[in-house]
């Protein structure tokens, strides 16, 4: 249940158009509703402005399922990460509206218009870091963020990045995703005064450590005011561009 839903709710009590025993109904679920091996944080929409999203990792197929149609039920735009083509064939047999990213390996299931308010920007440093990329993308399109993509980008042909920094004029913030040493954020951190979200990515030979080079890289970039999230973590990413960018409409419209 989202903020909307909840005000019509009240105000159909209040007019008399839903009975009491009605609304008492709908509000049970709230704050969550326990499935047994779940329980499914119906409040999180009116706290955060999203639904809870589904980490599908290490849940069955079917409980990926009940915990979907269980949040689908009340007309939300849902996001799913780190799906596999197995989860998604058995979401779409019960949600025919679902829709798959095998590139980002997330679900999606449109119920409204999306917002579409600011811009960001996501560059990529290569192609093989574009799972993570399309994750950070496909996040804060659905949450309500206008995207703009710049891949393979990265420091070993810098002009590639060169040739694209006016398109860092327009954004209001900027996702930066990068493996191997990580350099790229540190660069564009010298380009551009807007925000930065680094994202360290697995990509690299063995001594990146699985990624752990590219964070320690950003965390220690010596462009100062880049925030870094965990490795991998498109999806964190792209939460915090959307929290960044609900921020600043806010603030302008309470100018």
């Amino acid at each position: 249940m989202n903020q909307e839903q909840l005000l019509a709710l009240l105000q159909g009590v209040k007019e008399g158009s839903i009975s009491l025993d009605s609304a008492l109904n709908e509000l049970k679920s709230l704050p969550y509703e326990d499935l047994g091996f779940a329980k499914v944080d119906h409040h999180r929409t009116i706290r955060n402005g999203f639904p809870e999203v589904v980490f599908c990792h290490g849940k069955t197929k079917e409980q990926i399922v009940q915990i979907l149609m269980n949040l689908a039920k009340y007309d939300n735009n849902i996001l799913a990460t780190r799906a596999t083509p197995d989860d998604f064939a058995s979401v779409k047999e019960a949600i025919p509206e679902a829709v798959y990213s095998e590139l980002a390996r997330v679900i999606t299931i449109i119920k409204k218009p999306l917002l579409k308010r600011g811009k960001v920007l996501i560059l990529s440093a290569g192609t093989a870091d574009l799972p993570v990329a399309e994750e950070a993308a496909m996040t804060a399109d659905i949450m309500g963020c206008q995207v703009e993509r710049l891949y393979d980008v990265g420091v070993a042909g810098i002009h590639r990045l060169l040739d694209n920094t006016d398109r860092f004029k327009d954004a209001q913030v900027l996702i930066v995703v990068a493996g191997m040493e990580g350099a790229l954020a540190s660069v564009v951190g010298g380009l551009t005064d807007k925000p930065i979200i680094a994202v360290p990515t697995s990509v690299g030979y063995g001594a990146s450590f699985g990624g752990l080079a590219a964070l320690l890289a950003m965390l220690n970039s010596c462009s100062a005011g880049i925030g870094v999230v965990n490795i991998d973590n498109g999806f964190g990413a792209g939460v915090l561009a959307n929290t960044i960018i609900k921020a600043i409409h806010a603030a302008k419209y309470d100018e």
